[in-house]
């Protein structure tokens, strides 16, 4: 499976025409998606380095304005395909709302973590009905033959040695006491749901799919981009440009397995030895 980019028309058509309404299919010019998205990049970048090196309260005032621009654009353009990546667009500036505006402050890291991820999912799953995506759609699904088995898990296992390098990017403080089982368990379990399978549905499953029809071959960068700016808060440039390259390898590789299962187990083992396991090895050495 490859992405192929679209013949250059002079506009991009609608999907198809409003059949309970008989209202006439919806035309954009052809450069308008890809404007409009690179539009959403600058200013989630922005909206992040606010966040990050200014104030964060003008940055949730940002990313506020970004998700109602948004939602704003999705009605306008309902009856064009651009609406359904819009709508998961919405993603973005969600997450960074939900990190700051929740009432978590002193709440232990994993705590954090899992609390914040349940209206992400709930959110990740509303979009999913309204733009009627099934599970095959965004990724939950592996194909049923011992080849699409085998190479889920090699992508799997490759958040081991990506794991090991963003800890030498990034060096975190350790968030358990020790590697013993009791400890660890909850931790690992918390990022593996609230970041592996959480970010992995939202960016490379209901994402990647709607940007497909309307970006093309543009779409996988596209996405990686975004995932990559919402990293900017850990202060590292070196960091935005791995999380950049992870993103561009996850999308290709569920581009062509049609499934987020190898790609969401090896981002779990990346955060999980990145705050849990690592950090605790190199402090007892």
């Amino acid at each position: 499976m490859s992405v192929e980019r679209d013949p250059t028309p002079a506009t991009l058509p609608s999907l198809a025409a409003n059949t309970s309404t008989g209202a006439a299919p919806l035309v954009l010019p052809a450069w308008l998606p890809l404007t409009v998205t690179l539009g959403y990049c600058v200013l989630l970048a922005i909206a992040e380095l606010l966040t990050t090196f200014v104030d964060p309260m003008l940055g949730l005032v940002l990313h506020l304005l970004i998700l109602l621009g948004l939602l704003g654009l999705t009605a306008r353009w309902w009856q064009h395909p651009l609406h359904r990546f819009l709508l998961a667009l919405v993603a973005g500036p969600l997450i960074r709302i939900m990190s700051l505006s929740l009432p978590l402050a002193g709440l232990p890291f994993i705590s954090w973590l899992l609390i914040t991820s349940i209206p992400l999912f709930a959110a990740a799953f509303v979009t999913m009905q309204t733009l009627q995506l099934s599970r095959h759609d965004v990724g939950l699904i592996v194909r049923p033959t011992r080849r699409a088995w085998r190479t889920e898990g090699w992508i799997a296992l490759t958040g081991i040695p990506l794991g090991f390098l963003e800890y030498v990017i990034l060096q975190p403080p350790p968030l358990v006491a020790g590697l013993d089982l009791q400890t660890t368990w909850f931790p690992i379990v918390v990022i593996f749901v609230s970041t592996g399978l959480m970010e992995e549905l939202v960016f490379r499953g209901v994402m990647q799919h709607t940007a497909l029809p309307v970006l093309g071959r543009w779409a996988i960068p596209i996405v990686a981009l975004v995932f990559a700016i919402l990293h900017i808060g850990y202060q590292s440039w070196v960091d935005f440009g791995f999380v950049l390259g992870v993103g561009l390898l996850y999308g290709y590789l569920v581009q062509r397995t049609g499934s987020i299962l190898g790609v969401t187990i090896s981002h779990g083992l990346i955060n999980s030895m990145l705050f849990v396991i690592l950090p605790v090895v190199v402090q007892v050495r």
